[in-house]
């Protein structure tokens, strides 16, 4: 019986081939490190793997690391993956975030259009959505136990020195394209912030079976 490639759509498939792991720093794989042991951990011991993505407003950073995780972790065919995002407050999925993944080749499309919009975020045709909006990391959409909290943002990391539930707490924080909004840079920047995080889920999970 033949093996199948990843069913991820052509476009995003493509733009993870051209991602380049060399560009990580030895220091910052070291950072990665302990996601990769976890993974690892799960995997070897046939448990679903848990992976909720945290940054203080759950508008940025985290939902972009929740969908390259999800979407990475298809395409290496890792399986019982299941990634979330939350903050420690509540506010709106930035739409530019949104924009930067349909740039990538996501179809995404608005469940609910209100001050804090829930959308479906689709990599794959046959693959259940990712359903994106601004929760607070113990929403009930996130797991309670036997997860991994990542933290994503500085500020986060150090307002939220114990998560509940989570088996691991991993700092991971990436510089907030935010201080880029309403500049001529604004695309570019998100689109900079969105490669390296695809850059960077895409090492992790090269390194799962490696």
């Amino acid at each position: 019986m033949s093996t199948t490639k990843p069913s991820i759509f052509l476009e995003i498939a493509n733009l993870v081939k051209a991602l380049n792991p060399q560009t990580i720093s030895t220091e910052r794989k070291e950072v990665l490190q302990p996601l990769i042991d976890f993974i690892r951990s799960k995997t070897s011991e046939n448990q679903e793997i848990r992976i909720n993505f945290i940054c203080t407003h759950n508008s940025r950073r985290s939902h972009l690391s929740q969908v390259w995780a999800q979407t990475i972790a298809n395409y290496f065919q890792i399986k019982r993956v299941f990634c979330y995002s939350g903050g420690t407050e509540a506010t709106a999925l930035f739409p530019m975030v949104v924009e930067t993944l349909q740039n990538s080749g996501f179809k995404i499309s608005a469940i609910s259009k209100n001050d804090n919009p829930i959308y479906s975020i689709k990599y794959s045709d046959n693959e259940h959505p990712i359903i994106g909006f601004s929760k607070k990391l113990d929403d009930d959409f996130n797991p309670k136990s036997e997860f991994a909290a990542i933290m994503t943002c500085d500020s986060a990391n150090e307002a939220c020195p114990f998560v509940p539930g989570a088996e691991k707490r991993i700092p991971i924080t990436f510089e907030d394209p935010k201080v880029f909004d309403n500049t001529p840079q604004q695309a570019e920047k998100y689109k900079e912030r969105s490669a390296q995080i695809a850059t960077e889920m895409f090492y992790v999970f090269s390194q799962v079976n490696s």
